[in-house]
């Protein structure tokens, strides 16, 4: 199937469900990446999954794509631009809607898998629109609460269902922050699986096993 002309650049693997509307797994890259890179999973995944791997919209210099601007160098400390990172979370949302009404998707089974700032873009789609999200799978990233919505917390989150893993020895983003995660969803009421990996920032084939069967689970 070739792309159609949407909001964002993207690369998509068709279902193998030829009938009716399919499930559809969106993949969100890391900083400085493309959709190329999570798409290298989409051959291992469920066939019945419609894969979409998003570009994010702020072009790099030499090369790479970023969700929202990191300034490395600021006096202070690493500082992440939650502004932009927010218009990148309702750019997403505006997407998935595109997406599924463009390729027929079936807009009430949505899953999200992103990686490092990718993941840190889909949970906050994820708790700010819950009514959209049925599964994120979340690697290698954090919850960041100044880029969730204004009044999340009054939405219902029940039916949400998530899958986070880390790396015991990533630096780039800490253990720590990813292991706030487990009581945030849990004060949410939302189902979730925390795991941790003797690995740095990137994703170990036990890593990727273990999300597989998550979802396999979930179908």
């Amino acid at each position: 199937m070739t792309t159609a002309p949407l909001s964002l650049e993207h690369l998509i693997r068709p279902s193998s469900i030829k009938e009716g509307e399919p499930p559809v797994l969106f993949m969100f890259h890391g900083y400085g990446s493309n959709e190329e890179d999570l798409f290298s999973f989409a051959p291992e995944l469920q066939t019945e999954f419609c894969v979409i791997s998003v570009r994010a919209p702020y072009p790099m210099e030499p090369f790479g794509n970023a969700w929202y601007t990191i300034n490395f160098d600021a006096a202070d400390g690493k500082w992440s631009d939650d502004e932009q990172a927010k218009t990148s979370r309702d750019q997403i949302v505006k997407f998935i809607d595109e997406a599924c009404e463009t390729y027929g998707l079936d807009s009430a089974n949505i899953t999200l898998l992103g990686f490092s700032q990718g993941t840190i873009l889909s949970y906050a789609v994820a708790l700010s629109y819950p009514e959209k999200i049925k599964n994120v799978v979340a690697l290698s990233g954090y919850i960041n609460e100044n880029i969730l919505s204004e009044g999340y917390t009054t939405k219902s989150h029940k039916h949400l269902n998530i899958y986070a893993s880390h790396g015991q020895v990533d630096q780039v983003i800490p253990p720590e922050w990813a292991q706030r995660a487990p009581d945030f969803l849990t004060n949410l009421d939302i189902a979730h699986v925390y795991e941790e990996f003797p690995v740095g920032h990137g994703v170990a084939p036990q890593n990727f096993y273990s999300f597989k069967k998550w979802l396999n689970d979930k179908y």
